[in-house]
């Protein structure tokens, strides 16, 4: 759990890595997020165990896995979402969303990340109207389809 500035070409870029449940896989994160939220569908309520999943969004050139990609594996309910985890703990690491683009790492993965919803979803199909990187809205499902 650790954050670190390095240099990208000319600029200096903030990065956070974090680790599956056991720390068999290490991911790392860099850049600034294009959105944040928490996703309530039914999907990821069963997915996180939880009422809502606390989302990142990130372009997937800023997201790599530094350690223990053997032990990744995935699982794909819909077309919308890959969604990734450890092998070995069944810990959950993020979710591939090839329609937009985007993965989302999820916040509790990234503990050095300062975590600022700006959205909940699905609420409408123009979900990232809202979010600081524009996803172009009717991308994602309407709020009657699971994520």
């Amino acid at each position: 759990m650790r954050f670190n500035w390095r240099y990208s070409q000319t600029e200096l870029v903030m990065s956070h890595q974090g680790r599956c449940f056991c720390g068999a896989v290490e991911i790392e994160v860099s850049g600034e997020p294009e959105g944040m939220g928490y996703c309530h569908c039914s999907s990821c309520r069963s997915w996180s165990g939880g009422p809502v999943n606390a989302f990142s969004l990130w372009k997937p050139e800023s997201v790599r896995v530094v350690e223990g990609a053997e032990h990744v594996a995935m699982f794909s309910k819909t077309a919308f979402s890959e969604r990734q985890y450890c092998k070995k703990c069944g810990g959950h690491l993020m979710t591939n969303h090839p329609p937009i683009a985007l993965i989302d790492v999820y916040a509790a993965t990234i503990p050095t990340l300062q975590f600022k919803p700006i959205t909940s979803a699905p609420h409408s199909s123009s979900l990232f109207a809202k979010t600081s990187g524009g996803v172009p809205s009717g991308l994602l499902p309407s709020s009657s389809t699971d994520i």
